[in-house]
């Protein structure tokens, strides 16, 4: 099993006695003691970079102030971020913004940066994941499903890149249903609407927030949504647990430190995004970009689990192929 150096700590707030990893509850407390770096494993204008930056002023005002640099690393799928993160100081200052592309690319072998050497503070967001059609097509999955079922091997989807998000829902929803389908990889969720659209393939498999202009205009559809219960906004919509599937995992965008952080530290910055999160601020810009759809919130240790099993669970799929 995926395991992380543990350090034992009493919380913030209480007398450590002694030092752990040359972090004191004091010292702790008097966090952040420099200038912090968000590293964004993804380029500009994404859902991870909007992420960050929506943050970055509350976050500040959740420590007391702080002067926060975000800078993007997209390059290998992220990898650069959490390579940073790795080998930096393991005092808090650098926080790794990532999107489930983290434990994907790692399952993939695209990442060197195990899980044990990161430390999940927490998770704040998890769109949801959808199949999206053009409407004029499919008008619903019904359709969609009797089209594969009676043609094996000719449906295409596509997505962006190999062991993304958007490949790893696909192999999901293939290795559950058993049709038998084929993944077309692209360089954005643009490139892949595009080809819906032109009729160059079947479908997409992405979260929902990119397509909400293409839904409202009635462009895409979404047929089938990675959930346990309908969406109040999609009510005429079936998931994959309705049709037996345990497929509910969607995008999710969370924040890591170094391994080595020492608790005390790992608890402050934990207790921070917590009350960015709960915050009125946080709740309007989440509900206005369709990401309270399901609870985004998960602390560090139940995070950690989630990933371990994810780890294991993509790692299967991906070895199968695209």
């Amino acid at each position: 099993m995926l395991t992380k150096k543990t350090l034992k700590a009493a919380t913030l707030g209480m007398a450590l006695v002694g030092v752990v990893m040359g972090v004191n509850a004091d010292e702790a407390a008097d966090y952040p003691s420099k200038p912090i770096q968000f590293l964004v494993a993804a380029g500009a204008g994404g859902g991870t970079d909007n992420f960050a930056r929506v943050v970055r002023p509350m976050f500040e005002e959740a420590v007391g102030g702080a002067r926060i640099t975000v800078v993007n690393l997209p390059s290998a799928s992220g990898a650069l971020a959490h390579q940073r993160t790795a080998n930096g100081a393991p005092d808090g200052h650098t926080l790794d913004f990532a999107s489930t592309t983290l434990v994907t690319s790692l399952a993939a072998g695209q990442n060197p940066i195990g899980l044990d050497q990161l430390t999940p503070i927490a998770r704040m967001q998890s769109d949801v994941m959808a199949l999206f059609v053009n409407p004029e097509r499919y008008p619903d999955f019904e359709s969609f499903l009797e089209y594969a079922r009676d043609n094996p091997g000719k449906v295409t989807v596509g997505g962006t890149h190999t062991a993304s998000p958007d490949h790893v829902a696909f192999l999901s929803l293939r290795d559950a249903s058993g049709l038998e389908m084929n993944f077309i990889p692209y360089d954005s969720t643009g490139n892949a609407t595009a080809n819906v659209l032109g009729g160059n393939i079947d479908a997409t498999t992405t979260s929902l927030s990119p397509l909400l202009s293409y839904i409202e205009a009635g462009q895409m559809a979404p047929i089938l949504i990675f959930s346990e219960e309908r969406l109040d906004h999609y009510p005429d919509v079936p998931t994959t647990v309705e049709h037996g599937w345990d497929l509910t995992d969607g995008n999710d965008r969370a924040i890591f430190v170094h391994a080595d952080t020492p608790s005390p530290i790992v608890q402050r910055l934990e207790n921070a995004f917590k009350e960015v999160y709960d915050s009125e601020e946080y709740q309007s810009y989440a509900e206005r970009v369709n990401l309270t759809y399901r609870e985004g919130w998960m602390g560090s240790e139940e995070y950690r689990q989630r990933l371990e099993n994810n780890y294991t669970l993509y790692s299967r799929l991906l070895q199968n192929g695209n």
